[in-house]
Formats: structure tokens, sequence, C-alpha cells
């Protein structure tokens, strides 16, 4: 997995640079650093448009009782997006409009799901696993107990099972 973060951190800025070339020799410099400070500006509107909704659809969850994990990672995937859509760079600015699309970051969410559950981490109804894994191959023992306090039990069980006169 850092192989593949070095790869991404090494990747995509040569990448953008390959594609602000290109672009700025078809539309010139200026053009080309204008749609840059346009799309930056366009996602920070969005992200607060986006966010706001968001945060409203998750105090409507807490309302009612109900976890907003859905809005939560929803607002995960808008704060990604918005910081993509700040970063200078056509590759990283379209990557950030696809996560502003609802549908979108319903897909990220389901594959996110697909692969919690796929490692353990969590079941596919949204339920934790109980000691933050195990998996399929988890150990459950089922089982009933009671509680027995030292005031509900006998004399002589407080002891140890020897009488009290024996103790003193």
């Amino acid at each position: 997995m850092g192989l593949f973060f070095l790869f991404v951190m090494i990747a995509v800025p040569i990448a953008e640079i390959a594609v602000f070339i290109e672009v700025g020799g078809i539309l010139g410099l200026w053009p080309t650093l204008a749609t840059v400070i346009v799309t930056a500006m366009a996602g920070t509107a969005l992200l607060r448009h986006q966010g706001l909704a968001t945060l409203l659809k998750a105090q409507e969850s807490l309302a009612r009782g109900r976890f907003p994990i859905d809005q939560v990672f929803d607002g995960l995937c808008l704060l990604f997006a918005g910081a993509l859509l700040l970063t200078p760079g056509f590759i990283t600015d379209a990557a950030g409009l696809v996560l502003f699309v609802p549908a979108a970051r319903a897909w990220v969410r389901r594959l996110a799901g697909r692969y919690l559950a796929a490692t353990g981490r969590v079941e596919m109804y949204g339920k934790a696993t109980p000691g933050g894994g195990g998996g399929k191959n988890a150990t459950v023992i089922e089982g009933e107990f009671h509680e027995v306090r030292p005031e509900d039990s006998p004399p002589e069980d407080r002891n140890g099972g020897a009488p009290p006169s024996r103790l003193n």
C-alpha cells in the first residue's frame, strides 16, 4: 500500500505537468491559468453548497436517533473533493468534480463498504465487528450470565467458603 501512494505522489504531478503543457499549448498561458483559478472558485462554491446540505441531512438523522454514517462519508468525500479542486491541475480538478456528484459518492461508499467487509473491519450492514475485526473466521461464544454480587451471597460464600468464625 505504501508503494501505491508513492507511485501516486510521483505520477500525479508528472501527469498534471504534461496536461498543463498540452492545454497551455492549445489555449495559451493566461486562459489556462484562468481556468485553474475558476475551477478553484467553483469548487469552493460547490463545497459550501453541498457541505451545508450534507450537514442538514446529518442533523435530521441525528434528530431521528440514527447515526448519520452516509452523511459523514459524504462529508469526507466533499472535503477531499474540495482539496482536489483547490490543488492546481486538470486531473485533480476532474477527480474533485466527480466527487461532487452524489451518485459517484454513493458508488465510492459501496466500494469502501465492500472493501471494509472483505477485510473484516465491518459487516456489510454497517455494524462494527466486535473487537474491531475478526471477519468470517472469528470465534463467537454465546452464553448467558448471572451477576452475583457479594451482598447477595450467603455469609459463608463471602469468605471463600469458610464459616465467619474461622476467619476472626
